[in-house]
């Protein structure tokens, strides 16, 4: 008997000790989600293969994100299609439920969904939502509107005022070309809710310091443009690892922030089937990432980043035609390699392509669209086991939450 009592008094000890553990078990507080629009497995291939090979080897040198130690992948289907567009996975990754291609953080039947950016911040924590495209573009845009059409533009970008998000950053409001923005326009719209506009990194850091909501555009001719694609830039372009990087030191603090990042020029140059042009956004992405990565370093038992993608684009191979070769020698520096797509949202979709070097390096390319494959996800940080294996896209936001403390 006494063994029998010593033994369940052990056990209660045991038990007791693991549920203080469980409950000292440090959450997230500073959240990175980054989401490369487009962005496959190949992809991930394509740029470390491009980089391999320019430091004269067989073989792939990886990424930043590409090392983090937990993987994982995603479907990615919508309510009504096995191919999703983006603002349908957009929702999915924002609000952890499933719509109809074409709509924007709202049921099938336009019910409106709320975004894991809204639950975090009421929380208590500041948001950050960033982009090198269009800020209401469909992935930025599930986080912050609910809207039935993703190509109403002009309201999608009414509603980034009223979120009260404490930054917006990347590219700037297509809804800006609307016929309603010379009734009401768009900047004036959000300057009345308390947002500071800035132009290009030079005004951000005169404004950062006074501030309690920024938007980071570009500047002057450049404002509602998405940001340039690696291959065009010129000096003084914003670029993503800029915004970032602004980002972080605009929402740090002690209570921590969730900020959510798009590499959305992956899937334009993708659309284009340009392959230098994907290489290098899908680098570009990667030192955005980067940045983020030398954050958690300094905060390794309280940061999360949370790589991952909406859908494929272009159904990239890594080989073309008869044979077991290519060849990325032929992909120049940015700076040699033109993107042949454009940057005006109306026209990417066209598909123009850039086919000549993708044959040259024997790259091969199925669609000038989306695909219906799994997406990747990679994670590190705190709760980032909980990202490994097989997962619903839908699944992503709610374990970020989990992560995070905070009721999903």
């Amino acid at each position: 008997m006494k063994k029998s009592l010593s033994g369940l008094l052990l056990a209660a000890i045991c038990f007791s000790l693991m549920a203080i553990s469980c409950s000292q078990e440090k959450k997230a507080k500073y959240v990175f989600y980054f989401i490369g629009d487009g962005m496959g497995f190949s992809h991930i291939s394509l740029a470390e293969g491009y980089l391999a090979t320019k430091e004269g080897k067989i073989g792939n040198s990886p990424l930043c994100f590409s090392q983090f130690p937990v993987m994982g992948m995603a479907t990615s289907y919508s309510a009504n299609r096995y191919i999703t567009c983006s603002s349908a996975a957009g929702t999915a990754l924002a609000t952890g439920s499933k719509t109809d291609n074409g709509m924007l953080g709202v049921t099938p039947d336009s019910a409106e969904l709320t975004s894991i950016a809204y639950k975090i911040h009421n929380a208590g924590f500041p948001v950050g939502i960033t982009t090198s495209v269009t800020i209401d573009h469909a992935t930025p845009a599930s986080f912050y509107a609910n809207s039935s059409a993703r190509s109403d533009y002009y309201s999608i970008a009414e509603q980034l005022a009223t979120s009260g998000f404490e930054f917006f950053g990347g590219g700037g409001f297509y809804g800006a070309k609307d016929k309603r923005e010379q009734e009401k326009s768009l900047y004036d719209i959000a300057s009345e809710a308390g947002y500071e506009f800035a132009y290009g990194i030079d005004e951000f850091a005169g404004k950062k310091d006074t501030a309690e909501k920024m938007v980071l555009f570009q500047k002057g001719e450049k404002k509602n443009n998405d940001l340039p694609y690696v291959a065009e830039r010129v000096e003084g372009d914003l670029t993503l690892p800029q915004v970032v990087e602004s980002a972080i030191e605009f929402l740090n603090n002690e209570k921590g922030f969730f900020l959510m990042v798009e590499g959305g020029k992956i899937d334009w140059a993708a659309h284009s089937n340009d392959l230098a042009g994907t290489i290098f956004e899908t680098l570009d992405f990667d030192q955005a990432i980067a940045l983020a990565y030398e954050f958690y370093k300094q905060h390794p038992d309280e940061t999360l980043i949370v790589v991952t993608a909406d859908h494929e684009t272009g159904g990239v191979t890594l080989g073309r035609g008869k044979g077991y070769v290519y060849d990325l020698n032929v992909v120049k520096s940015p700076a040699e390699s033109k993107v042949e797509g454009s940057s005006d949202v109306s026209n990417y979709m066209e598909g123009i392509s850039a086919d000549s070097l993708s044959v040259a390096a024997k790259i091969g390319w199925t669609t000038t669209s989306h695909t219906g494959g799994a997406v990747p996800v990679f994670a590190v940080g705190a709760g980032s086991e909980a990202f490994a294996g097989r997962q619903d896209n839908t699944d992503v936001p709610k374990k970020i939450c989990e992560a995070m403390g905070v009721e999903f």
